[in-house]
């Protein structure tokens, strides 16, 4: 299989690969000795490149003492890295979508968020997730433990990447736990909105139709790879990194741009929630 450029699936791929090869004890070097590769080769694969065969592919995970479901998954994997997008359905606790999402946040140095009916994921406290999480389509007992990982989530709102988000001025409204915990989101959304790295913009009810209304969507940029979009649905993700669908999604952010108001008056329209709120 030729080499080709890294993608989602790829990535995907090369981080359960190079997870694989953790737990083995052997270093890449190693590893590429005993199966007498070039190591570049394997560092391509790791870096969701491809660059080998099916059959090469099958006995690098042998050596790795994968499960003969983990080596199925893993194949299946790097066979949809020469597909467009990804789709990944919960087979977990923790939806997989979801573990995807976090580590490709945690890659990418601009996340781009549009949120209509509720506060953005990274943006809520975590009585304000428990209660979202708990409205989705999420077994009662799992809940804490999927909450707990969507809550998590914003570790990652520190200096060093930017953070943009687009939020409906509905979803702010939206009285998620009653008048305490409302109140409380809504005094952390002004806190976080004067950090340098987060831009927080609410898209006014008085615009109407706006372009927004086809549903959330995430953007993530990132330094050495190509933009990837982001869709949540009640039971599946879907992850996309092609440049027709990137561009469509880009465009959207641009539109949304154009009708929000700026930060200062974005936080006027949450103190003025706050002060029917008194």
């Amino acid at each position: 299989m030729p080499k080709r450029e890294s993608n989602i699936v790829g990535r995907e791929f090369g981080n359960a690969l190079r997870a694989a090869i953790a737990k083995t004890g052997m270093t890449q070097r190693g590893l590429a000795a005993e199966l007498d590769w070039d190591e570049s080769k394997l560092s391509d694969l790791v870096n969701g490149k491809g660059g080998a065969t099916v059959h090469e592919v099958e006995v690098l995970l042998a050596y790795c003492r994968l499960s003969l479901a983990e080596r199925q998954h893993m194949i299946a994997l790097y066979l949809e890295a020469e597909e467009k997008g990804h789709l990944l359905f919960s087979e977990d606790v923790v939806p997989d979508q979801l573990r995807t999402l976090i580590s490709h946040e945690i890659e990418s140095n601009e996340i781009f968020a549009w949120s209509m009916a509720v506060v953005p994921g990274l943006l809520q406290i975590p009585e304000y997730a428990y209660l979202v999480t708990a409205a989705a389509p999420v077994a009662p007992d799992d809940v804490p433990r999927v909450a707990k990982a969507r809550i998590a989530r914003t570790e990652i709102l520190r200096p060093g990447r930017t953070f943009t988000f687009y939020v409906h001025e509905q979803a702010l409204w939206l009285p998620v736990g009653g008048e305490e915990v409302w109140r409380e989101q809504l005094a952390h959304l002004l806190r976080m909105s004067v950090r340098q790295y987060i831009n927080l913009h609410v898209i006014p009810r008085s615009i109407g139709i706006h372009p927004g209304a086809a549903g959330d969507f995430r953007v993530m940029k990132f330094p050495k790879f190509p933009p990837l979009v982001f869709l949540d649905t009640l039971n599946c993700g879907l992850f996309f990194d092609d440049k027709e669908t990137v561009a469509l999604y880009e465009d959207r952010l641009k539109r949304l741009a154009a009708v929000a108001l700026d930060q200062e008056q974005s936080r006027a329209v949450i103190d003025n929630i706050l002060e029917g709120l008194q």
